[in-house]
């Protein structure tokens, strides 16, 4: 079977893709490996994003997949980016939704100072259309993230990473092609976001999802998987 890798944002985790993994898991060999955003090297100029692009290179190869369906939420979204512009040749369709790399409307570095769960539970339910959304088992994922000082740190220096590693000046070398899907309320990495990223892309489409934030995967699965799908079955 075709692999299939999934790549969480940012905060995220196996948790964001339930509803893809049901949906593709008889179709596709699923993969979905966690980032080492909290695993450092020890070497002062290490660089957070060049190392997890790195380490998905690396598990690519460790599992030997090829022809790889690449997708990526946020910040996975960003890692996908920079490793298919690395080895075009061995990505067959990327797939971004609210990925980082162009702009992120974030405030991660006051986590440190305010982390207090009201506080915390506010800036999840701010990643979604639905607040409701923001369970209180994520709400306490994240809290655990955040009040954590080693991972806190971690969580800033990588956010900072992405921004020094914006994709636009990649973005037209890269040959493959790539779907879009977005929400049309994403406040993090907003719709004109999306238009940017299609206007830069050679070969990219677009798919907006109404009432959708940040995570449509989460947000909108049954809309994100029949988009998903189409696609894949008309490449």
């Amino acid at each position: 079977m075709q692999p299939m890798i999934l790549l969480h944002g940012l905060f995220g985790g196996l948790s964001n893709w339930h509803g893809v993994i049901a949906h593709f898991q008889s179709g596709y060999d699923i993969h979905i490996p966690t980032l080492p955003i909290f695993e450092r090297t020890g070497k002062r100029d290490e660089d957070p994003l060049r190392l997890l692009t790195d380490f998905l290179g690396s598990y690519i190869q460790e599992h030997r997949l090829q022809n790889v369906i690449l997708v990526g939420n946020s910040l996975g979204g960003h890692v996908a980016i920079l490793y298919t512009h690395r080895h075009p040749g061995n990505v067959a369709r990327l797939v971004l939704t609210g990925s980082s790399g162009l702009y992120e409307n974030t405030r991660f570095g006051s986590f440190p100072k305010r982390s207090t769960y009201a506080y915390i539970r506010e800036r999840v339910a701010y990643t979604f259309y639905d607040p409701a959304v923001a369970t209180d088992a994520l709400v306490d994922e994240v809290f655990g993230i955040t009040t954590d000082a080693a991972k806190c740190l971690s969580i800033v220096r990588t956010a900072k990473s992405a921004q020094r590693h914006y994709v636009a000046d990649l973005l037209p070398e890269v040959p493959t092609p790539t779907l879009l899907i977005w929400g049309d309320d994403d406040k993090v990495t907003p719709p004109r976001v999306a238009r940017e990223f299609e206007a830069l892309l050679p070969h990219a489409r677009l798919v907006m999802l109404a009432r959708c934030g940040h995570a449509p995967m989460m947000e909108r699965p049954e809309e994100f998987n029949a988009v998903l799908q189409q696609y894949l079955l008309a490449s």
